[in-house]
């Protein structure tokens, strides 16, 4: 199960390393840190900052990244959306007067 915070998942750095789904955002940071030659070598991806890949295999995950489908979803139902008027949030505090003159 995909949303099953347990689950173990393969670090893209080190290989042989298996962290919960829970702790791999943190685990990301620090690997990167010991393991700065092999994260040189490796871009994030702009839809999940999860997703580590080969420099040179960048573009060629962008097309075909799942998590692309949910951004693109989102700007496109943001778009159909009629603008919405400022909040008012019933504040109807306004700025004192100033009674400073630069001029003088």
């Amino acid at each position: 199960d995909m949303l099953d915070p347990e689950r173990l998942i393969q670090c893209p750095l080190v290989k042989h390393h298996q962290i919960r789904a829970r702790r791999f955002p943190y685990h990301l940071v620090k690997c990167k840190e010991r393991n700065p030659e092999i994260a040189k070598k490796l871009a994030t991806c702009p839809f999940n900052a999860r997703h580590l890949v080969p420099r040179n295999d960048l573009s060629n995950h962008i097309m075909k990244c799942n998590d692309k489908a949910f951004i693109e979803q989102d700007v496109v139902s943001r778009a159909c959306e009629p603008p919405q008027e400022q909040v008012n949030n019933g504040s109807t505090w306004q700025a004192p007067p100033c009674d400073e003159d630069w001029e003088t």
